[in-house]
């Protein structure tokens, strides 16, 4: 004989707390947290992959697949009772919460091998946009439609109305978070403080949906995941730092490289490339190749350090301190955007502002706000596949020339892949059509081995009559200029893209192979 068991209804915990208002606060502050979560993907991301159009068009892509599956899941989750379908909701506020404090952990443990493990640098970054976004984003997307319906039931009559408050909120909410995310908690807190936050918010919002469900159901689920999700934000407080600072544009590494330079010294990684080598009682020590590139053609063609000079760019101000130290009375103006890179290359790096001038700002505006000339002006804010699109153009390179002395001399490093050249070759062109003279030169041993290579571009009205130059410093290091016949070979196989403001696809050029 056989019992049959049956489950008696589940009684509600307590009236439910329905109130349209808040259900509205609860979209907002839904829609603010997920925006702040693809802010901070593509922040977490950058010390990994850099800071790209790429690194953006994958994030942004994952985040929106992410709420587009989590509305359709909210779609089938608001079919059903409403003290159910809060109650769910409510569980899905705790995952979002969860989900969103694992992006750290697991970003440390798979970047790497990602990276290694996957051949385009393109394929890597979306795979890694896409487990840490992905999920955070998934769960933010459900609450909408479960929201939208339960205004409905709650306003009958008024289903227009409440719809779009319901999708009102939801864009207010994006540009709050968005706001927030980029002006004041990234800046302010950090990425494992600004996960705390975001955290705390889903799980209060899941206690709310909680009181709105009126029912005991899921309460041990939340609590259980809201336990996980503070032990793991506790854990990502009191992990090792990625960075040294986390300013408003970079993740700023300070590296010790006294093993590599056989003397003190220190290595500045902006993101995840480094950005100048400085080694503490030598500033004329260029260990970085294309520096010292560029220090020793242009001291050559200058008969020594430039007097006055404009530096696009500061990272460790590598260059300029040794300019400074070779020439103290020198006229030393620097563009560095980012007030954090300066005060760090200061504090830690052993740098001297002296008598340069530092200007905090995008260097295109800088320059166009200057009325005096320059004998040289320094290129150094291209890196691998992050390349700023305004500094690349006809127009830019037009005011360059503007700002130099009669003589003067541009000189502006760029990173391609030696088997293709299409962005280097593409900013040749585009120099050769506001500068008589246009030069490349490169580490002789750089070019030799292929890959990913640096170079360095000069451009004059004059050339400099230099096939190669040696770096008295070390010892077989042998900078060697491209010749013309090959740069004319290369452009009759790939037809050059002329860059200018309208139509500069330098991303594209650059490309996105191995990272």
């Amino acid at each position: 004989m056989s019992t049959v068991q049956t489950t008696e209804p589940q009684k509600p915990m307590r009236e439910p707390f329905r109130s349209v208002t808040a259900l509205i606060i609860v979209q907002v502050l839904v829609a603010a947290a997920g925006l702040v979560v693809e802010i901070l993907a593509g922040r977490m991301l950058a010390p990994y992959v850099g800071m790209s159009l790429y690194t953006w068009t994958a994030v942004i892509a994952v985040v929106l697949a992410g709420f587009s599956f989590g509305h359709w899941a909210g779609g089938y989750i608001a079919q059903k009772p409403p003290a159910d379908a809060l109650a769910h909701t409510a569980l899905a506020m705790a995952l979002a919460a969860l989900t969103t404090a694992m992006t750290l952990v697991l970003l440390r443990l798979i970047a790497q091998g990602v990276i290694s493990g996957v051949e385009s640098a393109g394929a890597a970054i979306l795979i890694l946009a896409a487990i840490i976004a992905f999920l955070p984003s998934f769960f933010a997307g459900i609450p909408a439609p479960v929201l939208a319906r339960t205004l409905v039931d709650l306003e009958p009559g008024k289903e227009g109305i409440v719809l779009g408050a319901v999708f009102a909120a939801g864009s207010f909410g994006a540009i709050a978070g968005t706001l927030a995310a980029g002006f004041v908690f990234i800046s302010w807190l950090g990425t494992a403080l600004t996960i705390l936050v975001v955290m705390l918010v889903y799980l209060a919002l899941a206690g709310v949906l909680h009181l709105a469900a009126g029912t005991a159901r899921h309460r041990w689920p939340v609590a259980r995941l809201s336990g996980a999700a503070l032990a793991l934000s506790v854990y990502n407080l009191n992990a090792a730092e990625v960075c040294t600072k986390e300013s408003r544009y970079y993740c700023i590494r300070i590296i010790d490289f006294s093993s590599q330079a056989d003397a003190e010294a220190k290595l500045m990684v902006l993101d995840h490339l480094g950005h100048g080598i400085n080694v503490k009682d030598a500033p004329q020590r260029l260990v970085t190749p294309y520096v010292a590139l560029m220090d020793r053609v242009l001291t050559l063609r200058l008969g020594g350090p430039p007097r006055s000079s404009f530096f696009i760019g500061g990272g460790a101000y590598t260059l300029p301190r040794a300019w400074q130290a070779a020439s103290p009375g020198a006229k030393i103006t620097v563009a560095e955007i980012d007030p954090a890179v300066t005060d760090l290359a200061a504090r830690q790096m052993w740098f001297r502002t002296g008598s340069m001038r530092i200007v905090h700002a995008d260097a295109r505006v800088a320059l166009s706000r200057l009325d005096e000339r320059f004998d040289v002006i320094v290129g150094d804010a291209f890196t691998d596949i992050a390349v700023p699109s305004h500094l690349v153009t006809q127009e830019f390179f037009a005011l360059v020339k503007r700002r130099l002395q009669s003589g003067g001399i541009y000189a502006m490093n760029v990173v391609d892949h030696a088997e293709r050249l299409d962005a280097l070759m593409s900013m040749h062109h585009t120099l050769k059509t506001v500068f008589p003279n246009v030069e490349i030169f490169v580490e002789e041993g750089d070019i030799a081995s292929g890959g990913r290579t640096t170079f360095v571009l000069f451009a004059s009205e004059k050339p400099s009559g230099l096939t190669h130059a040696d770096d008295p410093r070390e010892d077989g290091r042998r900078f060697v200029r491209l010749s013309a016949r090959r740069l004319a070979a290369r452009a009759d196989q790939r037809r050059p893209t002329l860059l200018t403001d309208d139509y500069a696809p330098i991303d594209r050029l650059v490309g996105i192979g191995k990272l």
